[in-house]
């Protein structure tokens, strides 16, 4: 059966679709591309239809992973019902996925370091300009996701 995963952050241009696409590569070396299914969206409508930012772009350029195509969308009440995990950056990301879904009545909203032996928010970049550390908390999120889903 088809696990769906949509990783969710405030604008949809850094750190989620750097989880995506990094959660795609890690699938895909996996071999459980027919397994899981990955997207990723934002909590607000402030970058819809761009494109994914810059740095994080090459930040994923540099590791072999290509975002090409990807832009912001914004995350819907119906994403609830399509996707089985919702994977929130910080607990910012996780109030505002409740507001928009409602409530969380299949336990599906997750934090993304909750997947690591260290819990706590993946690194903003935007703020922090560091996207070296968000690479890092990213790679480690989606690689102990990946374990967990165990498929």
């Amino acid at each position: 059966m088809m696990k769906r995963i949509l990783f969710v952050c405030h604008g949809n241009i850094c750190r989620s679709p750097m989880a995506e696409f990094v959660m795609k590569d890690l699938v895909r070396k996996a071999g459980l591309e027919q397994s899981i299914y990955v997207e990723s969206a934002a909590t607000s409508t402030e970058e819809i239809g761009n494109e994914v930012y810059p740095p994080a772009k090459r930040k994923l350029a540099e590791h072999g992973i290509s975002c090409k195509g990807k832009t912001a969308r914004q995350m819907t009440r119906r994403d609830y019902d399509r996707f089985d995990l919702i994977v929130g950056m910080d607990a910012w990301n996780i109030r505002n996925i409740h507001r928009i879904c409602g409530s969380d009545p299949e336990d599906k909203v997750r934090l993304l370091m909750d997947f690591t032996d260290r819990p706590g928010e993946v690194a903003d970049p935007w703020y922090t300009g560091d996207f070296e550390a968000t690479w890092r908390d990213v790679l480690e999120g989606c690689q102990g996701l990946l374990k967990t889903i165990g498929i």
